[in-house]
């Protein structure tokens, strides 16, 4: 297995919109909604890909030096989990944060994603605010959440 990780390609996106339903069911963005997001100027997307599969993605939008940031999405195939791809990822979109100037960075996760809030955690982000039933049609709350310490490729990692 060769994992790595990738600015997203072309080619991508079919798989890319294929994950983003699987992997968030009702919650999942439309393929217009990936479009704009991938098309974005201020988006940066990157892939996890074993070999020529892409098996996770994730995107990070910075308006420009000096403003804050957004981690839009973070999704992992689930037999790619548990074993440090995700938190690679997110430090990989937080190291482009901090080459960026990007004083902070947020991002907003459900609240019943235990998984992905520790992750979160454990890469300096702390809860700032709860959005009630943000996530339809299930009526999950967001957890907002934000770091703004700089990051520094893998010393990011806690």
């Amino acid at each position: 297995m060769t994992v790595t990780i990738r600015s997203v390609a072309p080619g991508d996106v079919d798989t890319i919109l294929a994950l983003e339903s699987d992997l968030f069911g009702s919650d999942a963005w439309s393929p217009e909604v990936v479009a704009a997001e991938l098309g974005h100027p201020a988006s940066h997307y990157v892939v996890l890909a074993d070999g020529e599969q892409v098996v996770g993605y994730g995107g990070l939008r910075s308006p420009g030096p000096g403003l804050p940031g957004d981690i839009q999405t973070l999704a992992i195939h689930p037999d790619y989990r548990g074993v440090g791809w995700g938190r690679k990822m997110l430090v990989h979109l937080l190291g482009i944060a901090t080459a960026r100037q990007v004083p902070e960075v947020f991002l907003e996760v459900r609240a019943d994603n235990e998984a992905a809030r520790h992750l979160y955690e454990l890469c300096g982000f702390r809860e700032i605010d709860r959005r009630p039933g943000y996530y339809q049609p299930d009526g999950v709350d967001a957890i907002v959440m934000c770091r703004t310490e700089a990051v520094t490729g893998e010393g990011a990692e806690r």
